[in-house]
């Protein structure tokens, strides 16, 4: 017997009996030989966390955007943080934790640079629209790896895919990672605009601090609990009604505070501009665009469409860097 089917038997004794199996998966999309010692959605977590696209999250943002400090989140770190509060989620469910992990690490590699700023600048301006969840499911499967993409497990491809409030993915892992991204903005966009002195604790209306505590500390405990104890011995990932309820009021309450305020979001407009300007640059422009995706044209894929891949996959810094090559004039030398 292998290690993974020693791991796969070990899943069997300790899960819940509604847990993903990993010996159960739908499969991939190409087959593949099994590994000798990981399961497959072990597997499934270490080719995403190995991947171009997962380390290119850490140049864009969270929220602040391009912030002068260097302990504000990137995409990066929000996707860590989901990771850390599903994993611990599904380890007390006794759920499949490497499936939770994998859909954790994979649900926002679609993002855009400059953040949901970008993302509303691409489906402004292209007619197909644009979606990071989509865009996340698009790389692991076209893109990603030279474009053969990544071939994941069918329940990690619809965590991803499904992770957004709309949705609703078909694993309990999947949805608790769907709870857990809600859980990690709502508390580190807060940690961020404490530190960059636009709120204070002391800011969060009592009806919310009853229910869910007077700190960011507090905060997160309820709501990681709220959690395990509604969904204790059930075939279902549920929040307490009550937390729940407090749970979206703090959501308008930062909606209201943090993500349209003009202080900490006066410079969207510029990057929506900058995002809008290259994609119609490179639309005139697509030899310019690498190989890889001059060939998805070719097999049938929308101009507008690799444009859109091109972009999303830029990082902050290569987009402003573009963007300035391409447009800002600089100094004549005659070296």
């Amino acid at each position: 017997m292998t290690i993974r089917e020693q791991l796969e038997q070990r899943e069997h004794e300790i899960l819940a009996p509604w847990a993903s199996f990993s010996d159960q998966t739908k499969g991939r999309a190409r087959d593949e030989e099994p590994c000798d010692i990981r399961p497959v959605y072990q597997r499934d977590r270490d080719r995403i966390l190995h991947s171009k696209p997962f380390r290119r999250l850490k140049d864009k943002t969270q929220v602040f955007l391009t912030p002068d400090g260097d302990h504000y989140r990137t995409r990066m770190t929000h996707t860590l943080e989901v990771s850390q509060n599903a994993r611990t989620i599904a380890k007390a469910l006794m759920l499949n934790e490497d499936l939770t992990e994998a859909i954790a690490l994979g649900h926002d590699l679609g993002h855009t640079p400059f953040g949901h700023a970008g993302e509303r600048a691409l489906d402004r301006v292209c007619r197909e629209g644009f979606r990071h969840n989509e865009q996340s499911l698009r790389i692991v499967d076209h893109l990603a790896r030279g474009g053969r993409g990544i071939n994941l497990t069918w329940e990690v491809r619809d965590g991803i895919l499904n992770h957004q409030t709309r949705c609703m993915p078909s694993t309990l892992e999947g949805q608790i990672v769907r709870l857990s991204d809600k859980i990690a903005y709502i508390h580190h966009d807060m940690d961020d605009a404490i530190r960059a002195g636009v709120l204070t604790d002391a800011d969060v209306p009592s009806e919310i601090g009853d229910v869910l505590g007077r700190t960011l500390g507090e905060r997160l405990d309820t709501l990681i609990h709220a959690i395990i104890s509604e969904s204790m011995g059930k075939p279902v990932v549920a929040m307490a009604p009550p937390v729940w309820e407090a749970m979206q009021k703090m959501r308008a309450f930062m909606n209201r505070e943090v993500y349209t305020n003009r202080r900490v979001k006066g410079e969207e407009s510029k990057a929506e501009a900058l995002v809008e300007t290259l994609f119609h640059y490179y639309m005139d422009h697509i030899s310019e665009l690498p190989d890889t995706l001059l060939a998805k044209e070719e097999a049938g894929d929308s101009r507008e469409r690799i444009v859109c891949d091109y972009i999303s996959s830029m990082t902050d810094r290569f987009a402003i860097s573009r963007y300035e090559e391409l447009y800002i004039p600089r100094n004549w030398s005659i070296y």
